[in-house]
């Protein structure tokens, strides 16, 4: 009974463990089947939460961080800063009389991200366009299609239209999308001859300029030579904008309001208008008597450095350059074997002659080569070394430095400057010294670019440049300034002016001052180079014989001026040394010195034919005017 109660119960056991097992199974199947359910719809729902996480944070970063740069962006879609040139400040001489001012003028402009996108939408638009301003429809065609069309920036189409062309282009702005008329300025010049290489010329930029100039655009103007250019940022003021509203073609639709322009600042010069104009007429007057075409001259004031007036023959008209110059004016000007956009003032080199014998002088005294009192003999005129004869313009009887200077004695310098007999000389590269001192040989600053530097030479630069040794002779020629020695005439006024003064080399100033459009003024105070380098001592010897020169030596002629002056005469040989060029450099009145001056007649002859006249003349004027 018991086997059998426990066989049963181990199969009912068996079964219900069999059942348990399979039980147990399906349970567990079920189990492990609802968490791949509930892991795939959270896979699901990670990713959509993902998404709009990404989409919500992308809104945020656009609405709020971004929003003021898209803001931006919308407004230049639908906003247009219309550019307003400011006036560029006017040019006055000292007295306050314009030289150089604006005229109203308008110029066409592209905008090509308002032009047409379709190509033949754009030839047409070309030639309407051209029809109106008398262009060829190419080359509006051309400019048209050559631009970046996103740019914002305006693009000059034509420059200095008619009044008439431009209401044309006004009333028909609907049908000529991005095609503007802009009220702009073009310079006037007064006297633009006589002052054209002081002032220079503005004219439209271009791409060379735009690329270093990265405020300006391509329809603005910038200075391009003289004054114009080196003082562009003080005339240039800043410009303005007009804000308005524009729609999808480009059209004004409303006015948001203007951001004034600020002018630019009015140069005063120290440049003397009268003084200026009796100066070039007296040099075109003997120009015609002498029958040349070409000459300079420069006067300055000795106690400042301030340029008074600077004439270079022949001069320019750059009120074309101002207005746009054609193709055959320009060609005329630069092919012109006169020369005339060289500013010979400061960029033409010559060999001074005489003029330099008071540096040279100078130099002999300060390095006790010689006393004051020293006689050194003219020897008939002819000094020998060898079988090499130096002469001298004259025969000449023996002479102090002061007579030396005031006769323009020849052997004298020969003597000093390269030695003989019993005088040792002071040799090239002392010489160069004391001409390095009074300014020769570098740049004076003054306030033009361009400016030359002369040459003064020496030993060394000879035997590097032309493979040759030294020569005495070369140090004769250049003692009397021929040879290598070549100089500006800017360089020989400014030498006058520091021995009028009594030693002080000024930097040239032809601007005074700046006055600002608020009212305020900036003035550009004198500076000095060097002082002291030559002794009161030895200065005043050379000055008595610069006045020598006038009581008693080659400008005698000066003696009648109601005003004491100084000077000397110079003969300078060139070329073949059949011709000279005429100089003559003066200061006056002698004991107060106001004014120093150089002049420069080019081919002229002697000095005391040529450029002494044109001195007597002026200083006759200006004592007498003032």
């Amino acid at each position: 009974m018991l086997e059998r109660y426990f066989k049963n119960r181990r199969i009912r056991q068996g079964v219900e463990i069999e059942d348990s097992i399979m039980t147990v199974t399906e349970k567990e199947k079920a189990i492990m089947e609802t968490p791949f359910k509930r892991q795939s719809l959270s896979i699901v729902w990670c990713l959509i939460s993902a998404i709009w996480l990404f989409l919500l944070g992308r809104v945020f970063y656009l609405d709020i961080i971004e929003a003021r740069y898209y803001s931006g962006v919308s407004a230049e879609n639908r906003i247009r800063k219309i550019v307003i040139n400011a006036p560029r400040g006017n040019i006055l001489d000292k007295s306050g009389h314009i030289l150089a001012r604006n005229s109203p003028s308008m110029d066409a402009i592209v905008v090509p991200g308002d032009l047409p996108k379709n190509p033949q939408d754009r030839k047409k638009l070309a030639d309407s366009v051209a029809e109106i301003l008398n262009m060829n429809s190419g080359n509006a065609e051309i400019i048209f299609s050559s631009q970046n069309e996103k740019t914002p920036d305006k693009i000059l189409l034509k420059e200095n239209i008619s009044q008439d062309q431009a209401l044309i282009l006004a009333g028909k702005a609907n049908e000529l999308p991005g095609v503007l008329v802009e009220k702009t300025a073009i310079r006037n010049y007064s006297d633009s001859v006589i002052f054209s290489h002081i002032i220079g010329y503005d004219g439209k930029i271009t791409k060379g300029e735009l690329d270093k100039n990265p405020g300006y655009s391509m329809t603005d103007y910038i200075g391009k030579t003289g004054l114009e250019k080196q003082y562009e940022v003080q005339l240039r003021g800043v410009p303005g904008a007009d804000q308005v509203e524009i729609d999808s073609r480009g059209a004004i639709k409303k006015d948001l309001g203007v951001i004034n322009p600020q002018s630019g600042g009015d140069l005063y010069l120290n440049i003397d208008q009268e003084l200026q104009k009796k100066l070039y007429d007296s040099l075109s007057g003997i120009l015609e008597k002498t029958n040349t075409k070409m000459a300079a001259a420069v006067a300055i004031d000795p106690q400042t450095g301030g340029i008074l007036a600077m004439v270079s023959i022949p001069g320019y008209d750059n009120n074309m350059f101002a207005r746009g110059i054609s193709s055959d004016e320009y060609k005329s000007l630069i092919t012109d074997t006169n020369l005339p956009l060289l500013n010979r003032a400061t960029t033409g080199e010559y060999p001074p002659g005489s003029t330099i014998k008071p540096a040279i002088a100078s130099a002999a005294l300060s390095e006790g080569t010689i006393t004051p009192s020293t006689i050194i003999d003219g020897l008939g005129g002819n000094l020998t070394v060898g079988n090499f004869h130096f002469g001298d313009w004259t025969a000449h009887a023996p002479s102090d430095v002061r007579t030396a200077i005031a006769q323009s004695n020849d052997v004298f310098f020969y003597t000093i400057g390269g030695g003989y007999g019993n005088i040792q000389g002071l040799g090239m590269s002392r010489m160069k010294k004391y001409e390095n001192l009074f300014g020769f040989g570098s740049p004076t600053g003054i306030d033009l670019p361009g400016e030359a530097s002369g040459f003064i030479p020496d030993e060394q630069w000879k035997l590097d440049k032309l493979k040759e040794k030294w020569y005495i002779g070369d140090s004769y020629h250049c003692a009397i300034g021929q040879g290598f020695v070549t100089v500006t005439p800017l360089q020989l006024a400014n030498y006058t002016a520091a021995i009028a003064n009594g030693g002080t080399l000024y930097v040239p100033q032809l601007a005074n001052h700046i006055k600002n459009s608020d009212g305020s003024e900036e003035y550009f105070p004198a500076k000095i180079i060097r002082k002291n380098f030559i002794s009161n001592d030895v200065m005043q010897v050379i000055r008595e014989g610069m006045r020598q020169t006038v009581t008693d030596g080659t400008a005698q002629t000066l003696k009648s001026l109601s005003v004491e002056v100084a000077g000397k005469t110079g003969t300078a040989q060139f070329g073949t040394g059949k011709e000279t060029h005429g100089w003559f450099i003066s200061f006056a009145p002698f004991n107060n010195p106001k004014i120093a001056m150089a002049v420069l007649v080019e081919g002229g002859g002697e000095g005391n034919s040529s450029a002494l006249p044109v001195t007597k003349d002026v200083y006759n004027w200006y004592f007498n005017q003032n």
